[in-house]
C-alpha cells in the first residue's frame, strides 16, 4: 500500500493500516523507525497508540535504533526508489499524487526485476498473511503467576501495593507484571510484548 494521506497522524495511520489488514492480513511483525505515528516521542519506550494497537492485534514491534537507517536498508532504498519516480517533481494535488502511487505499485511489483529475487517480479513470491485481521482482537490470557491489572489514567496502576507506572497508551488495558529473579523487579507485559522493567525498591514513581 503506497497512500497519499494528508498529515502522519495516528488516526489517518489507523484507517490506512486497517484497510491494508484486511485486504493482506496481519504480518508477524512491524519493522519502523522512531518517527511519528509509529511512536510517541514523548511517551515511556516511545509507544504511540498505534503501535499499542499492532501488540493488541498481536504483531510485534521492530523498532531500529534512533539515527540509524542502514538497520532498515532495503525499507530506504525502496523509499529512494519511490521517491525518484513519484515526487521528483511532485504532482499538483492529492489525487494526482496518489495516481502516481498507484502506477509505480504496479510497476515495482508486477514488472520491475529486482536482483534479490534472481530478476524476477516481487509478484511471483508474494503470499498474503495466513493471519486474518479481526475487528476485536482476540483474548489474550497471561501466564500463571502473572499480576494481572488494569492501567489507569495517566499510565498509573499497582503492584504489591505500589503505585506502577506505564506508557499511557495502554490506559484502560490489561498488563501484566512477572517477577524476575531480581527481589522486588518485575517486568510488565502487554500480551506477548516487554514493556517496562520495575523496580520497587529502587524507582519509586
Amino acid at each position: 500500500m503506497c497512500e497519499a494521506l494528508e498529515s502522519v497522524r495516528e488516526e489517518t495511520a489507523f484507517q490506512a493500516f486497517e484497510q491494508l489488514f484486511r485486504e493482506r492480513g496481519l504480518p508477524t511483525a512491524i519493522r519502523s523507525d522512531n518517527g511519528v505515528p509509529f511512536a510517541s516521542p514523548n511517551a515511556l519506550f516511545n509507544l504511540s497508540k498505534l503501535s499499542v494497537w499492532w501488540l493488541r492485534l498481536g504483531i510485534a514491534i521492530e523498532r531500529i535504533k534512533p539515527g540509524h537507517p542502514q538497520q532498515n536498508g532495503r525499507h530506504e532504498r525502496m523509499h529512494r526508489t519511490l521517491k525518484e519516480a513519484t515526487t521528483r517533481p511532485a504532482a499538483m494535488n492529492s489525487l494526482q499524487q496518489q495516481a502516481k502511487f498507484d502506477a509505480f505499485i504496479t510497476e515495482y511489483n508486477t514488472e520491475r526485476p529486482h536482483e534479490a529475487l534472481g530478476l524476477e517480479a516481487p509478484i511471483s513470491r508474494y503470499q498474503p498473511s495466513p493471519r486474518s485481521y479481526c475487528e476485536t482482537p482476540q483474548p489474550f490470557d497471561y501466564a500463571p503467576g502473572d499480576i494481572v491489572r488494569k492501567v489507569q489514567d495517566k499510565g498509573f496502576t499497582s503492584l504489591l501495593g505500589q503505585i506502577a507506572k506505564v506508557p499511557n497508551a495502554f490506559h484502560g488495558k490489561l498488563i501484566a507484571f512477572r517477577p524476575t529473579q531480581k527481589d522486588g523487579v518485575y517486568d510488565a507485559y502487554f500480551r506477548h510484548q516487554k514493556i517496562k522493567t520495575i523496580d520497587l525498591l529502587n524507582d519509586p514513581v
